[in-house]
C-alpha cells in the first residue's frame, strides 16, 4: 500500500501489515516502545518465545540454503568473505575459475570453502538482500517498517569458534539466530553513534580495554532468538557446542551529519563562501586565518538560515532512495503483460517503489529512485490512481479522454517497471 499526498505531492511506502509483521519478527516490544526506548539507544534481546514466529528464522535462510548458495549458485567474491582468527582470508584462497563457459577467476570453490570451514573459519555470505529470494522480500518489508535502507549478511561459524574479535559496527543491526547457539558479549560504546568512516580500527586500544571490563549484556542466543544492537555498541560472538548460523540485518541509516554534508554541498551556491582567501595568506598561522574564519563562519551562518528544506530533501532523496531498491520484477512476464495489455487489464504498483509526482508547467514529473519520467500534466490523476491502490483496471483510469490514452500511459509505466500485472 502507498500513502497518497494531494496532486503535485509525493509519496513513500507506508507501513502495511507485511512490514509490521517483519519488524515484529525482530523485536519483542511494540513498535512505538522500540522506537522510543531502543532505536539508536540501547540493545534489545528478544527470546524466541516472545516473538510471533515460533518456527524461528529458517524460512529466511536455513543451513541447507547456505549450502545451496556455496555449492550450486556460482557465487562470486565479494558475496562470500571468510574470517579466521579475527582476520579476513584473502579471496584468492577460496576462489578460482568457473570452468567451461564461465571464464572468470573469482567464483567460489566449494572444496576450498570446505577446507577452511572445517579448519575453524567463519563464512560470511554477503548481500543476501540481493541474492536470496526469501531475504529479498523480508528485507524490503523490514526496510519499509524502519524507513531505512537495509543489508543482510549470514555468518556460519564452526563449533567453538569466533570469527571476529570484539568490535563495533557503524550501522545498527538486527541479529537473528537461525541455527545452533552463539555466546554474545556486549559492551557500551567507546564512541557513541559512529559515522561510517569512524570505524573501530582507529580506536582498537579503547575497544580492547572496554572489552576486558564487565559486559552490559552477556547472553547465549538460541535458534529463534533476536538481538538489536545500535551502532557503536561493542560485541563479540562465539559458537557453542555446535556450528552456528545467524543473520545480521544492517540498517544503513542516514544521520544528522549526512544532512550537514548536503547543506555544505548546497552552500557552494553562496558567493561569499566561494571567495578566495586574501593574497599571501599563511594558512598555517592561526592569527592569519582568524579574521577569514570569522567571516566564513558568519557567511555560513547567514546561508544556513536561508537553507531551502526542499533542496536538502532532494539531495537526501538522491542518497537514500537508490540504497533501498523496490521489489524485483520479472522481465519476461513484464514483457508478456505489455504484449497482452488491454482496457480490462488490472495493474498494481511495484512493491516498495518510492516516488514523487511534481508539476512542471504543462507536464508532470514522476521522480523514481533511479530516474525521472516526464508525462503530460493530464496524466497526473491516472498516475495517482495507479500508484495509490492495490490494483486498478486500465479502462477505469481517471482524467484521460479515452482508452487509447489510458493504454498509452499504462504501457509506458509497465515498460518503465513502475507497475506490474496485478
Amino acid at each position: 500500500m502507498t500513502h497518497i499526498d494531494p496532486p503535485g505531492g509525493h509519496s513513500r511506502p507506508a507501513v502495511p501489515s507485511e512490514a509490521a509483521a517483519a519488524l515484529s519478527r525482530c523485536v519483542s516490544v511494540e513498535p512505538a516502545k522500540f522506537a522510543a526506548a531502543h532505536w539508536g539507544r540501547t540493545p534489545l534481546l528478544s527470546r524466541a518465545d516472545e516473538l510471533p514466529n515460533r518456527a524461528g528464522f529458517t524460512d529466511l535462510l536455513s543451513p541447507a540454503d547456505a549450502d545451496e548458495l556455496l555449492s550450486r549458485r556460482g557465487l562470486r567474491s565479494p558475496f562470500l568473505r571468510i574470517a579466521k582468527d579475527g582476520q579476513l582470508v584473502p579471496a584468492a584462497r577460496f576462489t578460482g575459475g568457473g570452468g567451461a563457459g564461465a571464464e572468470i577467476a573469482d567464483q567460489v570453490l566449494d572444496e576450498r570453502v570446505l577446507e577452511l570451514y572445517a579448519g575453524g573459519a567463519t563464512l560470511v555470505l554477503q548481500g543476501l538482500h540481493r541474492t536470496w529470494p526469501a531475504l529479498i522480500d523480508f528485507t524490503r518489508e523490514l526496510g519499509t517498517a524502519v524507513g531505512q535502507p537495509l543489508q543482510v549478511n549470514a555468518y556460519l561459524t564452526p563449533a567453538g569458534n569466533q570469527g571476529f574479535a570484539t568490535h563495533y559496527d557503524t550501522h545498527d543491526v538486527f541479529v537473528l539466530q537461525v541455527d545452533g547457539r552463539k555466546h554474545w558479549r556486549i559492551h557500551p560504546p567507546v564512541l557513541p553513534d559512529p559515522l561510517e568512516r569512524q570505524t573501530w580500527g582507529g580506536r582498537a586500544d579503547e575497544v580492547a580495554a572496554t572489552a576486558d571490563g564487565p559486559a552490559a549484556l552477556d547472553v547465549v542466543l538460541a535458534p529463534g532468538d533476536a538481538l538489536y544492537l545500535p551502532r557503536g555498541w561493542l560485541h563479540s560472538a562465539q559458537a557453542q557446542e555446535s556450528s552456528s548460523l545467524h543473520l545480521t540485518v544492517g540498517v544503513r541509516a542516514l544521520t544528522r551529519y549526512t544532512m550537514v554534508e548536503e547543506l555544505l554541498a548546497l552552500a557552494a551556491e553562496d558567493q561569499r563562501l566561494r571567495a578566495t582567501l586574501p593574497f599571501g595568506t599563511d594558512v598555517s598561522d592561526p592569527d592569519a586565518i582568524e579574521p577569514e574564519l570569522t567571516e566564513t563562519v558568519e557567511a555560513l551562518r547567514d546561508w544556513l538560515l536561508r537553507a531551502d528544506p526542499a533542496a536538502v530533501a532532494a539531495r537526501l532523496r538522491q542518497r537514500a532512495w537508490p540504497a533501498a531498491r523496490p521489489a524485483p520484477i520479472r522481465p519476461l512476464a513484464q514483457a508478456a503483460a505489455l504484449a497482452a495489455l488491454d482496457a480490462d487489464t488490472r495493474l498494481a504498483p511495484r512493491p516498495g517503489l518510492r516516488w514523487r509526482l511534481s508539476p512542471r508547467g504543462d507536464q508532470v514529473a514522476l521522480v523514481l529512485f533511479d530516474r525521472t519520467i516526464t508525462l503530460p500534466a493530464s496524466c497526473a490523476p491516472a498516475v495517482h490512481a495507479l500508484l495509490g491502490a492495490e490494483s486498478v483496471r486500465v479502462g477505469d483510469l481517471p482524467g484521460l479522454d479515452d482508452d487509447t490514452d489510458r493504454l498509452t500511459l499504462a504501457r509506458r509505466l509497465l515498460r518503465e517497471a513502475v507497475l506490474i500485472p496485478a
